[in-house]
């Protein structure tokens, strides 16, 4: 005799919205705007559109309340958001920690200029160390969200206030006056005061937005009181590490960055050709992933930078 074994009827689960629907109204709950969220994902705003009308269709329920010029979500909405929110960050953040597993690369984002100016000459020192940890430096001058665009760890240079949680301080900044060496031995155009600059091209860098009021030659020769001032020439650069080649190369008088241009006056390649110091505002922080927090290449990588920075401080320190 052949038993019967009686079929199980387990409930049917819910079909599930993909993951790329998940994500188009995950972006327009978080802005309340198709438009925003398009802008975002890189998207048409009726694609938007049309991906939260079939959404809405699917589950038969309204997810938006949409008025004239504004979008507000309904208790469902609401309570949908919530949970898409946290199961794609959670899901973000496995795949990071995923794919970091099996990968050395540590992917850094700093400033360009101290990208250029800071961070690359010091990274033979860094590989000598940890000869297989290869860098990424994807170096920016916006704030980039680590965990989206998949980034270890930034170096911020900001406020204190407006450091993220967590962030680790590296130091400070100074600004002063900074040019070759050559410059300082041509007899004929002296350097020796801020009064003899009149002999001199000035070097500056275009920011029209005064992001950095004190690289700005405005600032130091009303300091200096001196009125109705008129330079050899100018020369104007959109970036600041341009900025300091040119004065290496023995082009002009620029505003140097403590920070960024200790290492070319410890290599006599620039030279303060007189003391005035100003304080910076703003200071450099390292900023860590939540993703890979628990990386050892992260905490090789910021250990090693919090050396170097140390290691500036202390020259700074007994330069100033």
């Amino acid at each position: 005799m052949h038993k019967t074994h009686a079929k199980t009827n387990y409930p049917a689960r819910p079909r599930l919205p993909s993951l790329d629907t998940l994500k188009v109204f995950e972006a327009a709950a978080r802005h309340l705007s198709f438009t925003r969220a398009a802008a975002e994902l890189a998207v048409t705003q009726s694609a938007v559109s049309r991906q939260i009308k079939t959404l809405e269709e699917a589950l038969a329920i309204a997810l938006f309340t949409r008025y004239n010029r504004r979008l507000e979500l309904t208790e469902a909405g609401l309570r949908l958001s919530r949970s898409a929110g946290r199961a794609l960050a959670d899901l973000e953040a496995a795949i990071m920690e995923v794919s970091a597993a099996g990968s050395q690369v540590l992917t850094v984002t700093t400033p360009v200029s101290f990208a250029s100016l800071w961070l690359v000459p010091r990274l033979a020192a860094f590989r000598a160390r940890h000869p297989n940890i290869d860098v990424r430096v994807a170096a920016n001058d916006g704030i980039i969200s680590l965990e989206r665009e998949r980034v270890d760890c930034a170096i911020r240079f900001c406020e204190p206030d407006q450091a993220p949680a967590g962030a680790l301080l590296l130091m400070g900044e100074q600004a002063f006056p900074v040019a070759s060496p050559k410059l300082l031995k041509d007899r004929a155009r002296p350097l020796a005061t801020p009064a003899d600059l009149k002999h001199h091209v000035l070097l500056r860098w275009d920011d029209p937005h005064r992001r950095l009021p004190w690289v700005e030659w405005s600032i130091w020769l009303s300091a200096w009181k001196l009125e109705n001032f008129v330079p050899a020439g100018w020369v104007t650069f959109s970036h600041y590490d341009q900025l300091i080649q040119a004065a290496v190369e023995g082009e002009g008088v620029a505003i140097g960055r403590q920070a960024l241009v200790a290492r070319l006056l410890r290599q006599k390649k620039l030279v303060i050709p007189f003391g005035e110091r100003l304080a910076a505002a703003r200071q450099y922080f390292v900023v860590l992933s939540r993703a890979s927090r628990a990386r050892p290449e992260l905490h090789a990588f910021v250990e090693w930078v919090q050396e170097e920075a140390a290691r500036e401080n202390e020259a700074g320190a007994s330069a100033a």
